[in-house]
């Protein structure tokens, strides 16, 4: 409970700094790079090494990539069709994309399954959510961003993208079935927990919900694919198509039905697609995702 209490806290006075003004206006420019640069790779060597890979992960790590690919498939399509802008669709393939399946995932997981649940939480969200991420999903950020980027060029960029190191790094510890020393974990654990705090208050530093944005039509489209169609996808799948059964499978939808991932937002906000939006799909999406979620967790439950 204390996790999802923190969350409201950050975002909320991410609002309330907009109205200080010794806080420069783009104040949330800093503290995304500072995610990005420091805190997220802390997160990936705390992680990644500690992933026992087998086929067991396949379905949860299934969710953190089909999620994405749905997403890309769903808003490239509807923006060649329909003419928009590449900023608004990678924007929109973005943060509908990607799961928050750590920060709010983690702890209603906990909530609804108890701390044997996270181990399947955890595989959505590490070698799945965010292995995406730092791959796919700096390529779709690039690609939409302004400009033609070349292929070695974009290459370049991921290779040089400081949470893409870090994963390969953690990977390589890994495979050698090693791990940093207890001292090194405790500071990349300790460093990795500020990524919630920090990531909020930025989005919150960037929100503004205007009734009169031109943002409403796609923000309750972006929402709607993300909160509803993906875990609608996941569920129909593994339940109906596959016939799969378990707790893990129940954790996995689950997973997929959480809102759109802080740190997605921060990736598209600092590659210039859509900031407002970005913000508007972690500021209305994560209070939203309380009822749907608590939506599916009945239908899993009566399944």
């Amino acid at each position: 409970m204390d996790s999802l209490i923190l969350i409201f806290i950050c975002l909320f006075a991410g609002l309330g700094f907009q109205k200080v003004k010794a806080i420069p206006a783009n104040a949330h420019v800093a503290l995304n790079q500072f995610a990005i640069y420091l805190l997220l790779p802390a997160l990936s060597l705390y992680y990644i090494p500690k992933i026992q890979i087998s086929e067991k992960i396949l379905y949860p790590v299934g969710v953190g990539w089909g999620s994405f690919l749905l997403s890309w498939l769903i808003f490239a399509g509807l923006g060649k069709i329909l003419k928009w802008p590449k900023k608004l669709q990678g924007c929109l393939i973005i943060t509908s994309g990607f799961l928050n399946s750590s920060f709010i995932g983690f702890p209603v997981i906990e909530a609804l399954y108890g701390k044997e649940g996270l181990k399947t939480a955890i595989l959505v969200d590490q070698p799945g959510t965010f292995v995406m991420l730092s791959t796919l999903g700096i390529i779709v950020a690039i690609l939409y961003s302004k400009g033609q980027p070349s292929g070695p060029d974009i290459a370049r960029r991921v290779v040089l993208f400081p949470p893409f190191i870090a994963f390969v790094i953690g990977l390589v510890i890994n495979i050698c079935h090693l791990d940093f020393a207890d001292p090194v974990q405790s500071m990349l654990q300790k460093l990795g927990s500020c990524v919630t705090p920090v990531a909020l208050v930025a989005v919150g530093l960037q929100l503004k919900i205007e009734r009169k944005s031109r943002h409403w039509g796609f923000l309750g489209l972006g929402l709607f694919v993300k909160l509803l169609l993906i875990p609608a996808f996941f569920l129909v799948l593994y339940k109906v198509v596959f016939r799969l059964r378990g707790e893990d499978i129940d954790i996995s939808v689950m997973e997929a039905a959480t809102p759109p991932m802080i740190t997605a937002a921060i990736i598209a906000s600092a590659h210039g697609l859509k900031p407002r939006l970005a913000g508007m799909m972690i500021g209305v999406g994560i209070p939203l995702s309380f009822l749907t979620m608590a939506f599916w967790y009945f239908v899993l439950k009566h399944w």
